[in-house]
């Protein structure tokens, strides 16, 4: 099965650099490493590696997996790993969605005036988390 061209405009490798700022905490937090979407089952697999620093301790190894499939409108549903749904957005120059996750609610905005370099800040609160984690993701060069 082919890919929609707008998922498959995905495809491939990038690089991230995120930063996560905590509301409560001086210390920021920062991801570097790279993501890869690959054709998986109608849609694409992402698998995310990379280096997370936390304040002043030491880098740890982070990892993340999700799955992209074609929404049925012409955007893109996202879920997690293990199949259950995460959030869709609709693909133009700027695009938001929501996570509900009680008690803390997860809202996501991406950002694709610059492509192929794009954005996904996500804003982050509930009981126990308040944070801002914004991720720009570019081609290798």
């Amino acid at each position: 099965m082919n890919l929609p061209q707008y998922l498959s405009d995905f495809e491939g490798v990038w690089r991230i650099h995120r930063e996560i700022d905590f509301a409560e905490r001086s210390l920021p937090g920062r991801f570097v490493g790279e993501a890869r979407l690959v054709p998986h089952d109608g849609g694409l697999h992402y698998s995310e590696t990379g280096e997370l620093t936390l304040g002043t301790a030491p880098p740890m190894r982070a990892e993340r997996q999700y799955l992209w499939r074609p929404d049925g409108a012409g955007g893109i549903a996202l879920f997690f790993d293990d199949g259950r749904p995460f959030h869709a957005f609709a693909l133009g120059p700027a695009a938001e969605a929501d996570h509900d996750c009680p008690p803390d609610t997860y809202r996501v905005a991406y950002g694709f005036a610059d492509w192929p370099a794009w954005t996904a800040t996500w804003r982050v609160t509930g009981p126990r988390k308040d944070y801002t984690m914004v991720s720009l993701y570019t081609r290798p060069a």
